[in-house]
């Protein structure tokens, strides 16, 4: 086996993945560069740290809930859009940010 394989199976072993080389053996040639270039990618350390954050009960008491306005990013000049772009970025880059999750259309997925 190659190099990049051999170090792909180390990691993998460190972090307990060893299942995602599952049918390695099957795949074409470009296709086994591909999976063993997306997994050298993942930053499992990161992954590792993420989930152990999940671990632990967190304190929402400090934090401040507020209603979103709507923005329709399509009216928005190039501008606008650099400007919350950037925001966003420090925002993240500072630890400092909320998951919103949204659903629209028509509500057809709940047959309604």
């Amino acid at each position: 086996m190659d190099k990049k394989y051999e170090e792909v199976k180390q990691i993998l072993a460190k972090y307990n993945q060893k299942q995602l080389l599952i049918g390695y053996d099957k795949l074409i040639e470009q296709k086994r560069e591909e999976l063993l270039d997306q997994i050298l990618k993942i930053d499992f350390e990161q992954v590792k740290t993420l989930y152990e954050g999940t671990q632990h009960k967190k304190d929402f008491k400090d934090c401040k809930i507020e209603p979103l306005s709507y923005i329709d990013k399509q009216k928005m000049s190039n501008e606008e859009r650099s400007k919350y772009e950037e925001k966003g970025i420090d925002i993240i880059k500072k630890g400092s940010y909320a998951v919103v999750t949204m659903a629209g259309g028509q509500g057809t997925r709940l047959r309604t």
